[in-house]
Protein backbone atom coordinates (compact mmCIF):
# COMPACT_ATOMS: atom_id res chain seq x y z
CA UNK A 1 0.00 0.00 0.00
CA UNK A 2 1.27 3.45 -0.85
CA UNK A 3 1.19 6.16 1.80
CA UNK A 4 2.43 8.94 -0.42
CA UNK A 5 -0.92 10.64 -0.93
CA UNK A 6 -1.62 13.81 -2.86
CA UNK A 7 -1.68 16.03 0.24
CA UNK A 8 1.91 17.24 0.00
CA UNK A 9 3.17 20.50 -1.39
CA UNK A 10 3.38 21.05 -5.12
CA UNK A 11 5.84 22.90 -7.33
CA UNK A 12 4.55 26.16 -8.77
CA UNK A 13 6.85 27.44 -11.51
CA UNK A 14 7.50 30.82 -13.11
CA UNK A 15 9.34 30.09 -16.41
CA UNK A 16 10.35 33.72 -17.18
CA UNK A 17 12.04 34.04 -13.76
CA UNK A 18 13.26 30.42 -13.78
CA UNK A 19 11.94 30.01 -10.27
CA UNK A 20 9.98 27.32 -8.47
CA UNK A 21 8.08 27.58 -5.22
CA UNK A 22 6.56 24.81 -3.11
CA UNK A 23 2.94 25.57 -2.28
CA UNK A 24 0.07 23.57 -0.80
CA UNK A 25 -3.03 23.19 -2.92
CA UNK A 26 -3.78 23.99 -6.54
CA UNK A 27 -4.88 27.60 -6.34
CA UNK A 28 -3.43 30.05 -8.82
CA UNK A 29 -0.80 32.31 -7.34
CA UNK A 30 1.53 35.00 -8.61
CA UNK A 31 5.31 34.97 -8.76
CA UNK A 32 6.92 36.98 -5.95
CA UNK A 33 9.60 38.22 -8.37
CA UNK A 34 7.66 39.36 -11.47
CA UNK A 35 4.03 39.13 -10.30
CA UNK A 36 3.27 36.87 -13.28
CA UNK A 37 1.14 33.74 -12.92
CA UNK A 38 2.69 30.58 -11.49
CA UNK A 39 2.10 27.26 -13.25
CA UNK A 40 1.24 24.25 -11.10
CA UNK A 41 3.81 21.67 -12.23
CA UNK A 42 2.92 18.88 -9.81
CA UNK A 43 4.63 17.16 -6.90
CA UNK A 44 7.40 15.27 -8.67
CA UNK A 45 9.13 18.00 -10.65
CA UNK A 46 12.91 18.02 -10.63
CA UNK A 47 13.62 21.74 -10.87
CA UNK A 48 16.66 22.59 -13.03
CA UNK A 49 19.26 25.08 -11.89
CA UNK A 50 18.46 28.67 -12.76
CA UNK A 51 21.59 28.84 -14.92
CA UNK A 52 20.59 25.81 -17.05
CA UNK A 53 18.82 27.64 -19.89
CA UNK A 54 18.35 24.53 -22.05
CA UNK A 55 16.58 22.62 -19.29
CA UNK A 56 14.32 25.60 -18.58
CA UNK A 57 13.41 25.89 -22.28
CA UNK A 58 12.43 22.21 -22.33
CA UNK A 59 10.49 22.55 -19.06
CA UNK A 60 8.66 25.63 -20.37
CA UNK A 61 7.63 23.77 -23.53
CA UNK A 62 6.31 20.89 -21.43
CA UNK A 63 4.34 23.10 -19.06
CA UNK A 64 2.87 25.21 -21.87
CA UNK A 65 1.64 22.07 -23.62
CA UNK A 66 -0.11 20.88 -20.47
CA UNK A 67 2.35 18.22 -19.25
CA UNK A 68 2.54 17.99 -15.46
CA UNK A 69 4.80 16.08 -13.09
CA UNK A 70 2.34 14.15 -10.95
CA UNK A 71 2.99 10.57 -10.00
CA UNK A 72 0.48 7.77 -10.11
CA UNK A 73 1.74 6.37 -6.82
CA UNK A 74 5.33 5.61 -5.92
CA UNK A 75 6.61 5.23 -9.47
CA UNK A 76 7.12 8.93 -10.24
CA UNK A 77 5.70 10.92 -13.14
CA UNK A 78 7.23 8.78 -15.87
CA UNK A 79 9.65 9.81 -18.57
CA UNK A 80 9.87 13.50 -19.54
CA UNK A 81 12.21 15.18 -22.06
CA UNK A 82 14.99 17.17 -20.42
CA UNK A 83 16.52 18.99 -23.38
CA UNK A 84 15.14 21.18 -26.17
CA UNK A 85 16.48 18.64 -28.65
CA UNK A 86 14.33 15.86 -27.15
CA UNK A 87 11.30 18.19 -27.28
CA UNK A 88 11.95 19.06 -30.97
CA UNK A 89 12.44 15.39 -31.90
CA UNK A 90 9.08 14.43 -30.43
CA UNK A 91 7.23 17.38 -31.94
CA UNK A 92 8.73 16.69 -35.37
CA UNK A 93 8.01 12.96 -35.21
CA UNK A 94 4.43 13.50 -34.07
CA UNK A 95 3.52 16.05 -36.74
CA UNK A 96 0.56 14.76 -38.71
CA UNK A 97 -0.24 11.85 -36.40
CA UNK A 98 -3.22 13.47 -34.72
CA UNK A 99 -1.70 12.67 -31.35
CA UNK A 100 -2.07 15.48 -28.77
CA UNK A 101 1.14 17.45 -28.22
CA UNK A 102 1.24 16.62 -24.50
CA UNK A 103 1.02 12.89 -25.26
CA UNK A 104 3.74 13.12 -27.94
CA UNK A 105 6.08 14.93 -25.54
CA UNK A 106 5.90 12.22 -22.89
CA UNK A 107 6.49 9.35 -25.33
CA UNK A 108 9.89 7.90 -24.54
CA UNK A 109 10.69 6.32 -27.91
CA UNK A 110 10.58 8.55 -31.01
CA UNK A 111 10.25 5.41 -33.18
CA UNK A 112 6.74 4.88 -31.77
CA UNK A 113 5.76 8.31 -33.06
CA UNK A 114 7.24 7.75 -36.52
CA UNK A 115 5.29 4.46 -36.79
CA UNK A 116 2.11 6.35 -35.96
CA UNK A 117 2.98 8.92 -38.58
CA UNK A 118 3.19 6.22 -41.24
CA UNK A 119 -0.18 4.87 -40.10
CA UNK A 120 1.14 1.49 -38.98
CA UNK A 121 1.22 0.77 -35.30
CA UNK A 122 -0.56 1.36 -32.08
CA UNK A 123 -0.69 4.42 -29.86
CA UNK A 124 2.28 4.19 -27.48
CA UNK A 125 1.73 4.00 -23.74
CA UNK A 126 2.69 7.33 -22.21
CA UNK A 127 6.00 7.37 -20.37
CA UNK A 128 6.66 3.64 -20.63
CA UNK A 129 9.38 1.94 -22.65
CA UNK A 130 8.24 -0.15 -25.63
CA UNK A 131 8.04 -3.92 -25.24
Amino acid sequence: MCFRGGTGSRHHVCPPCRASYKRHGRRAETCPRCRGPLIDAGQDLHVPRRSDTAAWRALTALLQSGVRFASGCCDGPGWRPRTPREVRERLTASAGTGLPVARALITRDVADLTELRRGAGRVPKAGRPPR
